[in-house]
């Protein structure tokens, strides 16, 4: 999935963030809110747990 997909995947959950904001998350160099997290994992169509590599 494009970054820019996800975003506007995010945007309709409403979640604002920009594409340098999620490189950073994506490159573990920013942390992430726990809305945040359950939206990604939303969007992605995964489990948090998944997300946080609990699975």
């Amino acid at each position: 999935m494009k970054q820019v997909d996800l975003l506007a995947k995010l945007q309709t959950s409403g979640i604002e963030i920009s594409i340098p904001a999620l490189s950073l998350l994506e490159g573990q160099k920013r942390p992430v809110s726990d809305f945040e997290l359950c939206a990604l994992a939303d969007a992605l169509h995964v489990s948090v747990d998944w997300l946080l590599g609990r699975e």
